[in-house]
């Protein structure tokens, strides 16, 4: 079965070259041209990766994505003319698991989505199914984490995220091999994404923010997941 691949975006001929580009290369492509019915197509088939461009008519990538992730665990990747921190770092909050930068370059593109693919294909074909912490049980198979009896709503970046983090309990990861993971790239001494997602995982999990203890930052290391934090 070919991978299915949702494409929001209002630019005529920008999305007629890339669903042609993405249907060579074996992918099966939907094409929405305005943000006004894409949640509802998003939640109601689910496609395996969603590309939104931010500016839309009707309704914004950014109010989409918000919107599509409270039923939508796949991976979203952002195109955005906006070439700023606060663009890339808003997309991340709230769950965009990569972005691009238009123009976009056909074979960039095509990068990207398999770098998030093969990210996430790696950790469904992982041989451990799950980790339990004390309060916390995080099932990868069924791409669920229960803390205090209560599921909490991750995006895939999150879930990821925090298996790589469980994968390695006790042990500080360093920004730079997190990123490597988690981005699919070299970290450049720059990029905050992998700081944003730990901010937004932090939140979710009811750490405390100002003086983390479930997923401490050790300083020149990295982060760790607190084995002894869950109880």
């Amino acid at each position: 079965m070919k991978t299915s691949i949702l494409l929001v975006e209002d630019d005529l001929r920008l999305a007629a070259l890339i669903e042609k580009f993405l249907v060579q290369n074996h992918f099966e492509v939907t094409v929405l041209n305005s943000g006004q019915h894409a949640v509802d197509h998003i939640i109601k088939h689910q496609p395996d990766l969603t590309i939104l461009d931010i500016m839309l008519p009707h309704v914004d990538g950014f109010t989409i994505c918000k919107l599509a992730r409270k039923s939508y665990d796949k991976p979203i990747i952002f195109l955005t003319a906006k070439d700023s921190d606060f663009d890339h770092v808003l997309g991340l909050e709230i769950g965009a698991d990569d972005y691009i930068i238009k123009p976009v370059v056909p074979h960039v593109l095509l990068a990207h989505i398999n770098v998030v693919l093969k990210r996430t294909n790696h950790y469904q074909s992982t041989v451990c199914d799950r980790y339990t912490f004390g309060n916390l049980d995080i099932n990868r198979k069924a791409r669920s984490v229960i803390l205090d009896t209560k599921e909490i709503s991750l995006t895939s970046h999150e879930f990821e995220l925090l298996w790589l983090l469980a994968s390695n309990a006790g042990e500080p990861q360093s920004r730079d091999f997190i990123h490597k993971k988690m981005i699919g790239r070299e970290y450049d001494g720059l990029d905050r994404s992998v700081d944003v997602r730990i901010s937004r995982l932090r939140k979710k999990l009811n750490d405390n923010l100002e003086n983390p203890y479930r997923i401490k930052t050790v300083w020149g290391k990295g982060y760790l997941l607190n084995k002894d934090a869950w109880s």
